[in-house]
């Protein structure tokens, strides 16, 4: 896998600490909403707070219906669109706001206007992509001509989609890809997520792999980050009962504690690859392995036999395994009860 990408001074790659993107998207019902997901997500200690920016009018043709019978348009004004969420006043102020707060925002956009909209107010430091634009060949170009990092999520594609989509990213002269799997479901079943699907795009294409998580676990990110992910993506709430067509499934700040602070502890366990006995077991080692000690004064001259000595806590004698090896030995000096057997005792 190809080397590290930075983020606002923030690098993610092999070996870096797993970078955690919170997904506020539109789960607030106004500017002060959207202010406390920012407050909480940079309090918790997540790297990035990211919100979406489009219009129902450039995201689905009219006409589209839900399983409800409502026009898909009308959901998207009436959730998304509502209390000015997308205008430029609005979107803004959020940005600023993060800023203040010393925490990283970026934004998902939908369409051409929605990435010149973001470039006016914010200049983000990243672009994040939807599975929806995967196959959107256009607009990942016209991202990556401004050659910043671009998160795609890889929901509901195929591998040959995924490997146009980072060649088009790449045709442009942008190597700062980074590939998140992900599985459209909303929420997602654990039995579904098949994470070992990361280890396919970490062989097959030279960028950082993640997860963009829609379970309702705390279990499924941390697993992810043991299996190699360096992204972390979670939709994110303050109230899941909260109107709104993603707060139902979203992680709430308490559970995203629990993630954030179960990945870091499983990046300090990983470790190195490699077996030998930590700093931390040595000690322990001397009291907690077992060797040949006499249970039996034997005087010199005395064959070593099974009834005069044993295999004991602590080391400090000859091995166990060696035990056959000094049957029929004869002692060449006295050796007391509770004295460990050594090779010196036969000299």
């Amino acid at each position: 896998m190809r080397g590290t990408i930075v983020i606002n001074k923030r690098r993610i790659g092999k070996d870096c600490p797993c970078y955690i993107i919170l997904e506020a998207g539109v789960n607030f019902d106004d500017i002060n909403g959207a202010k406390r997901l920012v407050d909480s997500a940079a309090a918790i200690g997540a790297d990035c707070v990211k919100f979406q920016t489009f219009h129902a009018k450039t995201t689905v043709i009219r006409g589209t219906h839900l399983k409800d019978g409502r026009g898909m348009i009308d959901q998207y004004k009436e959730f998304m669109e509502s209390e000015e969420k997308q205008t430029e006043d609005f979107q803004k102020e959020l940005f600023l706001y993060a800023a203040k707060k010393d925490i990283t925002a970026f934004s998902t956009p939908s369409h051409f206007k929605d990435v010149d909209l973001l470039e006016k107010i914010a200049r983000p430091p990243a672009y994040k992509l939807g599975s929806d634009d995967l196959t959107n060949i256009p607009l990942l170009k016209y991202i990556a001509r401004l050659k910043k990092p671009m998160i795609i999520s890889s929901g509901v594609s195929y591998l040959s989609e995924i490997d146009s989509a980072i060649r088009a990213i790449k045709e442009e002269g942008n190597s700062d890809a980074i590939l998140l799997h992900c599985v459209s479901q909303y929420p997602a079943r654990p039995e579904d997520m098949n994470l070992r699907t990361m280890q396919t795009l970490m062989k097959t294409f030279d960028v950082p792999v993640g997860l963009s998580d829609h379970t309702m676990t705390t279990s499924i990110p941390i697993a992810a980050v043991a299996m190699g992910a360096c992204v972390i993506e979670k939709h994110f709430t303050l109230k899941r009962e909260a109107l709104g067509p993603d707060n139902f499934f979203s992680t709430m700040p308490y559970e995203m504690e629990l993630i954030i602070k179960g990945i870091r502890e499983t990046e300090k366990a990983m470790g190195l690859p490699y077996k030998d006995v930590t700093d931390a077991e040595k000690g322990i080692r001397q009291v907690f392995k077992k060797s040949i000690y006499a249970v039996k004064d034997i005087k010199e001259g005395e064959m070593i036999t099974e009834k005069n000595v044993d295999i004991l806590r602590p080391e400090g004698g000859i091995e166990p395994g060696l035990l056959q090896h000094i049957y029929g030995i004869r002692a060449q000096r006295r050796i007391l009860k509770g004295e460990p057997i050594i090779w010196d005792c036969f000299k």
